[in-house]
């Protein structure tokens, strides 16, 4: 059955409108579906975590929880900030475990359709362009939509795993 709007039937099961927390990095604005974060909180006391990945800052203990946390900026390759005023922390699911994502600042929650959100560009190439499911448009805005599964390769998450676990890293 055709809509008379769109001329087209809606998938069934797929979110037609997705919410986006859009946070910053130095200049750069990227995206993560609200449906991966489990809540957003101030920077806390951060414990070391030797011979973790180098983007990996350290573990927190969120209410009896220990979470390692990885500085999005050190990911990405950008400088780190000075200013961590506006700091957060995104508390996320990834892979089954609990991750926190440091970022210079949460901005908002937006609202965006399927039209609203174009492919990766194809000239991304390389390792990272591997972090990034698309480009949400709203305006003149142009956000990159961070695809939270590959922001860990597979050997980070082996590692991952022994940080969640109390295993030290590297052994």
């Amino acid at each position: 059955m055709e809509t008379a709007t769109t001329g087209t039937v809606p998938e069934e099961g797929l979110r037609q409108e997705i919410q986006l927390a859009c946070f910053r990095l130095g200049e750069e604005l990227y995206a993560l579906d609200i449906m991966k974060i489990k809540e957003i909180i101030r920077p806390q006391k951060l414990t070391p975590v030797p011979k973790a990945p180098t983007f990996i800052e350290g573990v927190i203990n969120l209410r009896g929880v220990v979470i390692p946390v990885a500085d999005m900026r050190k990911r990405f390759g950008q400088p780190v900030g000075e200013d961590a005023r506006k700091n957060r922390v995104i508390v996320c699911s990834l892979a089954g475990k609990i991750i926190g994502l440091l970022v210079d600042e949460v901005t908002e929650v937006r609202r965006y359709t399927r039209q609203d959100i174009s492919p990766a560009p194809q000239f991304l190439k390389g390792p990272d362009a591997a972090f990034f499911l698309g480009v949400a448009r709203q305006g003149d805005d142009l956000i990159m939509l961070l695809d939270l599964e590959k922001v860990l390769s597979s050997v980070e998450k082996i590692e991952f795993e022994k940080i969640n676990h109390g295993t030290p890293p590297g052994s």
